[in-house]
């Protein structure tokens, strides 16, 4: 949602629309990555819709840099965005990380 809410600041307080379209595009998708992460049809599907998730963070990350080195955003709300960012990747790799090693220890069994 600080996705979301962040679009409508950059369009309608800055009148920004192209990166902020981006943003708005990268931030959202990876909570659908994972909402069909959770329905997935199999470990490796598993693995695959929360790597999906991860790249579009990384992406995300590019645009919130983007803006804020083109001066949309200010120190304060990039750091925040860029933290919140940075621990959903956090938490994705090591749900990742948590499915290989399990699938791993299925088939070792």
């Amino acid at each position: 949602m600080r996705i979301v809410r962040s679009y409508r600041y950059l369009t309608e307080e800055k009148k920004e629309y192209i990166l902020s379209r981006q943003v708005l595009r990268s931030g959202t998708n990876p909570g659908a990555m994972v909402r069909e992460a959770a329905n997935a049809e199999s470990g490796t599907d598993f693995i695959h819709k929360l790597s999906i998730a991860q790249k579009e963070i990384g992406e995300t990350l590019y645009w919130l840099e983007l803006l804020y080195e083109s001066e949309y955003l200010n120190i304060a709300e990039f750091q925040s965005l860029k933290s919140d960012s940075e621990e959903l990747m956090k938490i994705l790799r090591s749900s990742i990380l948590t499915k290989k090693k399990n699938l791993s220890n299925k088939t070792s069994s």
